[in-house]
């Protein structure tokens, strides 16, 4: 078992308030990522669940248990940092073992602990190797394995990808929530990457300047966004927020349109518009679009061709328009 707790939870370095009061339901087996441009808490969120930092008021509770003051080892969870950890001079097999034998764990249950993980892990013809002879990908499977052999209640994973390069990323990616879907355990998992937290996890905790936002699942966060902050922040090309006499027809301090809830026309449509800048990725065409509510950004299908210069008439899915009141709430 596996759920964890929040109750108004506050964390202050100083005079500094950093998480001002949180409370957070996880459930047994479920992956939540905690999601949020950089210094929104989410690290500290983090370590305050390991106990890696200490509570300035607030319970953390772990299968019902209050673990506010137990010590990091006392918790029974895995953290998975950026940065591998891993000590060079040993094997693979002795670095995903090395929790173990501080343990004093038998050698033999050793084994077969450190076995199911590197073949969880795919890394059964790496045991005997050292680490700098793998990749960035290899290394951060190792320093996973090293957290499965625990056999934690939960595994936290701060921003474990950050170090390897896009393509790498999305191999990572895949894996991660392959084993999440293996070992049926709750994680955690923190990124300022919102695509990351899209295609990874059951539920998204959307955290700004320590505040949670709106915590629910990805596609609950991209159709229906609590507020303005959330609404730009989940989906990629970012929406466009329209303000003025345009909003107020639609009874709105402002409006949103995602770039996807276009329909761009070269000849008739509502707001007419110039081709600043066409980024051609194939499957998708991105298009720059100066206007006069101003630059707008347009997702369109990547057969169809568009140059710099070009005049195009936009109109918005009315069903697709998101309303934001002066305090930047969804109406």
């Amino acid at each position: 078992m596996g759920s964890i707790t929040l109750e108004h939870v506050n964390k202050s370095f100083g005079e500094v308030q950093v998480i001002p009061d949180i409370s957070l339901d996880i459930k047994d087996g479920e992956f939540v990522v905690f999601v949020g441009p950089s210094g929104c808490g989410k690290s500290t969120l983090l370590r305050l669940i390991a106990g890696l930092e200490d509570t300035t008021s607030g319970t953390i509770k772990l299968d019902g248990r209050d673990v506010t003051d137990a010590p990091p080892a006392k918790r029974g969870l895995a953290m998975v940092f950026q940065s591998y950890a891993l000590y060079p001079h040993m094997s693979v097999r002795d670095n995903i073992a090395f929790p173990l034998k501080m343990a004093k764990v038998p050698q033999a249950e050793i084994d077969r602990k450190v076995e199911y993980a590197a073949r969880t892990l795919n890394l059964g013809s790496y045991l005997d190797r050292r680490p700098r002879t793998l990749s960035g990908g290899q290394r951060q499977r190792v320093a996973i394995g090293r957290a499965i052999v625990r056999e934690p209640k939960a595994f936290l994973f701060d921003e474990p990808l950050s170090n390897l390069d896009a393509a790498l990323r999305v191999n990572m990616r895949l894996e991660i929530t392959e084993l999440h879907q293996q070992l049926k355990t709750t994680m955690i998992y923190v990124t300022h990457d919102q695509v990351e937290a899209m295609t990874m996890a059951d539920r998204i905790v959307v955290l700004n300047a320590g505040n949670v936002e709106q915590f629910g699942s990805p596609l609950e966060l991209y159709k229906r966004p609590a507020n303005r902050f959330v609404a730009g922040f989940i989906g990629s090309p970012k929406m466009n927020f329209i303000d003025g006499p345009e909003a107020a027809k639609h009874d709105a301090h402002s409006i949103g349109v995602r770039p996807e809830h276009f329909r761009i026309s070269t000849s008739e449509g509502i707001w007419r518009g110039t081709v600043n800048v066409a980024e051609q990725l194939g499957s998708d065409t991105f298009l720059h679009v100066q206007s006069d509510l101003g630059l707008l950004t347009v997702r369109t299908d990547g057969d169809q061709t568009f140059s710099h210069g070009d005049t195009v008439w936009l109109t918005p899915d009315p069903t697709r328009i998101y309303r934001f009141d002066a305090a930047g709430l969804a109406i």
